[in-house]
């Protein structure tokens, strides 16, 4: 029920569908004129390979049946549509021909993109394109080269990983992979962090080992001066948490263009750098309690700002042996900082178990045990209280690490690194980068 009164509502969403029904404009198609279909998605399968997914604006289409495909770059291809099927719910369901009106997902051309029109071979009349958003962000993906590699991760290969993100650039059409000369590793473009974020998901879950570095603003060069991407960000804030959430965006350099107050939230309106925007997400739920709504949006590119993606300030606490994480350690070492694992927590060189309270990086041991002795009781440590860790999702990973660290992604679970384990190996790469800017 529409009405606000409790007891008039009724089980189900007829109302809603009724609504829809009633005030939504049914699409305008032409049945009795020549085929245009135009995929505004695109899907892929291993049996047929890149489907085109979207609806036939004008005429009816039918498979094994000769067409013309009007391209991007206003080429024109002769195609034919070797499978087609509509949605039923959930399902595909394989039919012959469909007409103007339906949503259809079509196979059969290899190179299909979203935006690119199926027309008739005897009338080719191509319909207004479709823009899709360019890239914003890009980090490099390589296969997992930790001490713990293949310990829970069926798939850890470099082949294994590049067939998985090739497949999925084929799937997602605003996606870029490139393989980075004379390395196992590859550039991965995406549009924002949630995008890259969700594929590493993704992969985590279906049981792929890899490890990420932190994501960095693609520039673009635009009359000889670099240019950043700037998006419109949008939130929903709670009225209590009003200001805090104000002064945050201000120092990551939001310009507030609109502000709209309500009774509970007020909507704010931002501009502000994809930059400024890395890490937002995980520290504006924090400064709402969870109770605010986040939404940004690529609007253009304009000249380079000063902001940069912020990692962390403060050092870290660096483990110096591979083993397993000892109470004993943690109790002695928690005046240090803030320690990011529990007793019982297998570590290893180089990994990163804490964040340091000076702006420094400092290798210790956290797996160092107590010396057992007949004036000791190894269930003395059962009685030691310690402060709870800090708890890091990924999203707070990628956002916290700096440009010589990387996020180990696992099954199982991830870690933060350094790139360069060997303490003595991190000490010669500091140099030279120190005798590089030198120089420059």
């Amino acid at each position: 029920s529409l009405s606000p009164d409790l007891t008039t509502q009724k089980k189900g969403m007829d109302v809603v569908f009724d609504l829809i029904i009633s005030e939504i404009e049914k699409p305008r198609v032409f049945p009795n004129k020549a085929l245009q279909f135009q995929p505004s998605l695109i899907d892929y399968n291993d049996f047929v390979g890149r489907i085109g997914i979207g609806i036939i604006r004008s005429g009816s289409m039918k498979i094994n049946t000769g067409y013309t495909l009007a391209r991007v770059d206003g080429s024109f291809k002769p195609v034919k549509i070797l499978k087609m099927f509509k949605f039923i719910g959930l399902q595909r369901m394989d039919v012959e021909e469909a007409s103007a009106g339906d949503i259809v997902g079509i196979a059969g051309i290899a190179d299909i993109n979203v935006g690119e029109t199926v027309c008739d071979a005897n009338d080719v009349h191509p319909l207004p394109l479709i823009t899709i958003d360019e890239p914003t962000l890009q980090m490099t993906f390589a296969p997992n080269s930790s001490p713990f590699v293949g310990r829970v991760g069926k798939f850890v290969t470099f082949r294994q990983l590049q067939n998985r993100l090739m497949k999925e650039a084929q799937r997602d059409v605003s996606l870029r992979v490139n393989v980075i000369e004379n390395s196992d590793s590859f550039m991965v473009s995406g549009r924002g962090e949630l995008h890259l974020g969700i594929l590493i998901e993704n992969m985590r879950r279906e049981g792929f080992e890899l490890e990420v570095s932190k994501p960095k603003v693609i520039v673009k060069m635009i009359d000889g001066k670099p240019h950043e991407p700037f998006e419109e960000l949008i939130l929903d804030v709670p009225n209590d948490y009003l200001g805090a959430v104000m002064d945050y965006v201000a120092e990551r350099d939001g310009h507030m263009e609109h502000m709209e107050p309500g009774d509970i939230n007020t909507r704010l309106v931002y501009e502000i750098s994809t930059a400024g925007l890395l890490g937002m997400n995980s520290d504006f739920m924090t400064l709402t309690k969870g109770l605010g709504m986040i939404n940004h949006l690529y609007r253009t590119h304009k000249p380079m700002t000063h902001v940069q993606p912020k990692g962390h300030h403060q050092g870290v606490l660096i483990a110096s042996e591979t083993g397993t994480t000892t109470t004993y350690a943690i109790e002695g070492l928690e005046d240090r900082g803030t320690m990011f694992v529990r007793p019982g927590t297998d570590v290893y060189e180089g990994m990163i178990v804490g964040e340091n309270k000076y702006p420094r990086d400092l290798v210790i041991n956290v797996t160092r045990a107590k010396a057992l002795t007949n004036m000791r009781m190894a269930n003395k440590e059962l009685k030691v209280v310690l402060k709870a860790p800090r708890e890091m999702s990924i999203e707070a990973c990628l956002a916290y690490i700096n440009d010589d660290e990387l996020v180990e992604i696992t099954p199982e679970t991830y870690r933060m690194r350094k790139i360069h384990l060997q303490e003595n190996v991190r000490k010669r790469a500091n140099a030279y980068k120190e005798s590089d800017a030198t120089e420059e």
